[in-house]
């Protein structure tokens, strides 16, 4: 990482000056409202934002870390930071320069530093987390898996401690939602807020479906979600059909092939 890019902590004094994950308008962005509210909440639980930051002041990447206690995923185990996100590059000429690394190895000299056992992170190769080569190559191992494309990797300080896991008891209930449309969303993503209210308004309108919305209000209950994204989850009738927040038309899409598959297995 060269002279051009610094890394600074986000505070709740100075987070709405940067931004997070692209919105920095807090007047515009409900998003960003979400978000500061809630790192606002987590904060003094050891919740820390590193914003990665070029020269000329824009922002260019972030990692977010907690204690695993507070971690908005399904995993269990104490004693470890978490790693909620990891992002750099809003601009091609900051990627491959060692920032992410960098980002990294802050929350990794943090957790030595506080005698914690080690340092966590739930990756996948489909969107909206890092995909884990960054992690393998900074010494992490994959201790545990999750459908459809979960990885929970940890680098241990002491090889004899216990290891993480995902929430294998909560990804199971998916038949607890069993009626219609269900969104569980949570502001520690502040992509949750986008499409949502147009993505129920189309499941009740257009497919006169049964819509329910639930923002989950602590991490005791996103750590007993379906779905190892955690801060989001779609599910209809009792099956997840997004791990992630997708657009209105998604959100179609994936209904009509579902309906045109049914006419078609009808048919046969």
């Amino acid at each position: 990482m060269n002279d051009s890019i610094k890394i600074i902590d986000l505070t709740p004094d100075n987070i709405a000056d940067y931004g997070v994950c692209g919105y920095n308008n807090v007047k515009k962005h409900k998003e960003l409202r979400n978000k500061i509210e809630w790192f606002k909440e987590y904060y003094p639980k050891g919740l820390r934002i590193k914003a990665l930051i070029a020269e000329k002041g824009s922002y260019q990447g972030m990692l977010e870390y907690i204690p695993i206690e507070y971690a908005h995923r399904p995993v269990k185990a104490d004693g470890y930071l978490f790693i909620h996100c990891l992002f750099v590059g809003f601009k091609k000429e900051f990627k491959g320069k060692g920032c992410a690394s960098a980002l990294i190895q802050t929350c990794i000299d943090e957790a030595k530093a506080k005698e914690m056992l080690g340092v966590a992170v739930v990756t996948r190769k489909g969107s909206f987390m890092v995909n884990k080569d960054i992690f393998l190559k900074m010494g992490f191992t994959e201790i545990d898996t999750a459908k459809p494309d979960f990885s929970l990797l940890v680098l241990k300080f002491d090889e004899q401690a216990a290891s993480p896991c995902f929430n294998k008891e909560a990804l199971e209930k998916t038949r607890d939602f069993e009626n219609g449309l269900t969104i569980l969303r949570s502001p520690q993503c502040p992509y949750t807020e986008k499409n949502v209210q147009a993505i129920l308004d189309s499941a009740k309108n257009e497919f006169n479906l049964e819509t329910t919305l639930v923002d989950m209000p602590d991490a005791a209950t996103v750590q007993n979600t379906p779905c190892a994204f955690g801060s989001f989850c779609l599910l209809l009738d009792g099956e997840v059909i997004s791990h992630h927040p997708i657009s209105r038309g998604r959100f179609e899409n994936i209904i009509n092939k579902r309906i045109k598959n049914k006419e078609k297995s009808e048919s046969s």
